[in-house]
């Protein structure tokens, strides 16, 4: 019998966020969540965004779809609303490292770099997700470049089309 693995989601909320709607469409995260399970045996999908108050609906909706929520204070300036939530998310997944089998990195962002050099030498990257490889960071390509998916090609599978209160 073949034990299944037990694999943590490190999601980068934001790099998501842009990444996908740069594409023009909008992810389902329940269908993500779902997507994440079934594909990379995620046991634990955490979500790093920045604390906007405004959004306490979004985030009900994304605990109901399983995700877990790590927030970061945001700061404010030039018209921008910066969560800066990269180191959070490296803490997170180092935090975690003996509880999962592999980790799957979903952004495409390089300063995640020495994250990944790290689970490589651990042997616990399991994936990368971004939401499009033309965008992936160069280091990353370099780095795990037989380790990347995108998602630029499962706009069909995972786009939002519930109605309700929009996902980010």
């Amino acid at each position: 019998m073949r034990k299944t693995e037990n694999n943590y989601a490190f999601i980068d909320g934001q790099n998501i966020y842009k990444g996908i709607k740069d594409l023009e469409w909008t992810l389902d995260w329940k269908k993500f969540r779902v997507y994440l399970k079934e594909k990379y045996n995620i046991a634990v999908a955490y979500i790093f965004l920045g604390f906007i108050p405004e959004n306490q609906k979004l985030y009900q909706y994304l605990k109901q779809d399983g995700f877990i929520l790590r927030f970061r204070p945001v700061t404010y300036g030039k018209g921008i609303i910066k969560g800066n939530v990269d180191a959070n998310l490296i803490l997170q997944a180092m935090i975690d490292l003996k509880n999962y089998d592999g980790a799957v990195i979903v952004s495409s962002d390089g300063d995640f770099y020495p994250l990944v050099e790290h689970l490589i030498k651990k042997g616990k990257l399991k994936r990368i997700l971004c939401p499009s490889h033309k965008k992936c960071s160069s280091l990353l390509k370099k780095l795990a470049h037989d380790k990347i998916d995108s998602l630029e090609t499962l706009n069909k599978l995972l786009s939002e089309k519930r109605i309700g209160p929009p996902h980010f």
